[in-house]
């Protein structure tokens, strides 16, 4: 915990090793966060670079309240959307009762990898994939998420209901059959 209150203080004096192993020790995690906000990885490495560069502008402003990680990616999150407001135009959508039927395939779901379900969500389109993101990896509610991305509340609800059923829709194309042999035969 010392090293990293030293790394920070090194980085706030603009000294460039300590910049680059505070890089080094994020970067891998970082790049996960900005992977799932991206359309693909050359946008992800990008959001990184802009981040990093956030987070040694403002390094000074860091309080030491909290984890520096969570500070750190919560930086990549706000570029992440930045970006992300900055090309999308919202189309609101205010009924949610539309998309209210939920499928459960829990069995399907074991079957996908970490990596197929982070391609799955890249393929949403951007403003599902935001609101997704948003709701389900960060923890946000909705009217956070309505506040953050300057949308309605059920704007939120029925993006997050679409970018459900796309991606249960998508899970079941994958792997639905074999769910349902397995199911059939056990």
């Amino acid at each position: 915990m010392e090293d990293l209150k030293e790394l920070i203080a090194d980085s706030v004096a603009g000294k460039s090793k300590a910049q680059a192993k505070i890089y080094q020790l994020l970067a891998p995690k970082m790049y996960g966060v900005c992977l799932r906000y991206a359309k693909d990885s050359t946008e992800a490495e990008d959001n990184l670079q802009e981040g990093f560069i956030k987070v040694f502008t403002n390094l000074k402003s860091f309080r030491d309240e909290g984890s520096f990680e969570g500070w750190v990616r919560r930086i990549m999150v706000n570029v992440s959307l930045e970006k992300f407001r900055k090309q999308q135009v919202m189309y609101p959508v205010e009924d949610v009762t539309v998309y209210d039927k939920v499928v459960d395939r829990d069995d399907a779901l074991a079957m996908l990898s970490a990596d197929e379900l982070i391609e799955m969500i890249q393929d949403l389109p951007p403003r599902y994939r935001m609101v997704f993101n948003l709701y389900v990896m960060e923890g946000m509610n909705h009217q956070e998420i309505a506040k953050e991305m300057d949308i309605t509340v059920g704007t939120s609800k029925s993006n997050l209901a679409r970018a459900r059923m796309i991606l249960q829709k998508k899970v079941m194309e994958s792997y639905g059959d074999v769910a349902t042999k397995n199911n059939s035969t056990a």
